[in-house]
């Protein structure tokens, strides 16, 4: 493709602000140990700006912070401060490189909200600046509500805090609500004056137009948010901008293929959900089922993707449902190394889909029970679920299970976050051998480890006595398989999933070592 150069840059600055202006959005907190997770991800990913939260806010976050600045990310670690000497007091005694100060811009938050004038914004803010730059702070001045400030004032102000000694300035669309137009023309003049960083929302869906607008406008920074969490309708997402200007433009940002990893970890660190159509993480992005997509994919990746998967850290899915066709199936198949002839495929096909046609997704256990079905084999278990307990009472919910591993039987147990992290880790004690001496011979196989990929709930009935549907995803080694199973209670689902999954996996394991001794994994 012909591309159509978007700024002079080669690299364009990111500064995450998932710690703190992500931590905005309704229902996100993080412990100061999962701050520090996400800013070691972050830190990997090669960003460049870490806002590790406000240090007004609380004790417990300037905990946090202070655990992020000390330790020892490349990435500059900010404290945001408001426009009050005690913020950037609190952010000097959390330990950090710099502070985003953000002052009141808009006529409607100078007055209104803090009940100032213009010039008294000016003066106060020039004072903080010389204070928090003569305490050896990194200063970044954020007109809040920019976007709908009056331009002139605006210029005056941000200008007004660089002559005071910031190191840069930053257009704030606080509300998302400026159109790309209105974008260009107030960062044009801002981008005169010096370094000009982009802090855009996305409540009219303009927060990845703004930056590029922006960035063709003269800025050289972008704040955003992985997965675009935040207030509101979010903020930009910081895996799009880094995708978005390294494909369309050769701009480079952070470490790409580490994208798909950050999102999974601040997904986890938040609680947010991966949207199955997000692009880089949503797992959509690059699974197929349509018979022809998939026909196409299969003969040249490029056909369907605008870039590789591996680009971000991912690997091409290919999902069976009703839209899927004979070369999809025999891919699938082929890749839990299962061969069949033509007639045996003619009539995988036609079951996937008749399966798919009742609204079911099609996983891969389904997919080689269909194949055994088929192929008139008998499925010979490798782990198997005998028996499950879990409470959930009390301040520690603990499961047991009962497994049987081979021609063993072992039982564990576990406690965890809740009945079904618990159940998870009853489980992974029994493949380890781990058993407490109550029965089984732990050394009978070895340590059966695997890795739950993705994990997710549908209820599937209505009223008190529903049914709910688990999907888990699992992988060991270079092998993974997609699994559901259902059931009235929710962690015998799960741990029905994640034991029929891993006994697939073993299945296939054991296929691959009868035809070739060398192919077994190692763990």
């Amino acid at each position: 493709m012909t591309r159509t150069p978007l700024t002079d840059l080669d690299e364009v600055q990111l500064l995450d602000t998932t710690l703190r202006d992500g931590e905005q959005m309704p229902g996100v907190s993080m412990t100061p140990g999962e701050k520090v997770d996400v800013a070691r991800e972050l830190d990997a990913a090669g960003v460049h700006l870490i806002e590790a939260g406000s240090a007004c806010t609380s004790a417990g976050e300037r905990e946090a912070i202070s655990r992020v600045a000390d330790e020892g990310v490349d990435a500059t670690v900010t404290s945001f401060a408001r426009g009050v000497r005690a913020d950037v007091d609190h952010a000097l005694d959390c330990g950090v490189d710099g502070v985003n100060l953000v002052v009141p811009a808009s006529d409607k938050h100078v007055e209104t909200k803090v009940g100032s004038t213009r010039d008294e914004v000016v003066e106060t803010t020039v004072g903080l600046v010389e204070y928090a730059t003569d305490h050896g702070l990194w200063v970044e001045v954020l007109g809040e509500d920019g976007s709908r400030a009056d331009l002139d004032y605006l210029e005056r102000l941000l200008g007004a805090g660089l002559d005071a000694g910031a190191d840069r300035i930053c257009y704030c669309d606080t509300v998302g609500a400026a159109d790309p137009e209105r974008t260009a023309r107030v960062v044009s003049r801002l981008a005169d004056l010096g370094p000009t960083s982009l802090h855009t929302h996305d409540d009219l869906g303009f927060g990845l137009t703004n930056v590029h607008a922006g960035l063709k406008a003269g800025a050289d920074t972008v704040h955003g948010t992985v997965l675009g969490v935040g207030e509101r309708a979010g903020n930009v997402a910081l895996e799009e901008v880094a995708i978005a200007l390294g494909e369309s433009y050769d701009v480079d940002t952070v470490e790409l293929s580490r994208l798909y990893r950050l999102c999974r970890a601040v997904s986890e660190a938040t609680g947010v959900a991966l949207p199955p159509n997000k692009a880089v993480c949503g797992a959509n992005a690059f699974a197929h089922e349509s018979g022809i997509h998939t026909d196409g994919t299969l003969k040249d990746g490029t056909m369907y993707e605008p870039y590789p998967p591996e680009t971000v850290g991912r690997e091409r899915r290919l999902v069976l449902g009703k839209h899927a066709g004979r070369a999809g199936v025999k891919a699938a198949l082929a890749e839990h190394d299962v061969a069949v002839d033509d007639g045996e495929l003619r009539e995988v096909v036609a079951r996937v889909k008749e399966l798919g046609e009742r609204g079911k997704r099609v996983t891969d256990a389904d997919l080689l029970a269909i194949a055994d079905d088929v192929r008139g084999r008998e499925r010979e278990r490798h782990v198997e679920l005998v028996d499950l307990s879990a409470t959930s009472g009390g301040n520690l919910p603990t499961a047991s299970v009962r497994l049987r591993v081979g021609e063993d039987e072992r039982v564990a147990s576990g406690t965890g976050a809740g009945p079904v992290d618990a159940g998870l880790e009853a489980v992974r004690a029994a493949l380890a051998g781990d058993d407490g001496g109550r029965g089984g011979d732990a050394g009978a196989e070895a340590d059966v480890a695997f890795e739950l990929d993705s994990y997710h709930v549908d209820a599937i009935t209505g009223g008190t006595d529903a049914v709910v549907t688990v999907e888990v995803d699992l992988s060991r080694g270079d092998r993974s398989v997609s699994v559901s199973a259902s059931d009235a209670d929710i962690t015998r689902a799960s741990v029905v999933g994640m034991v029929d999954g891993l006994d697939r996996l073993l299945a296939a394991e054991a296929d691959a070592a009868d035809a070739d001794p060398s192919a077994v994994a190692d763990d």
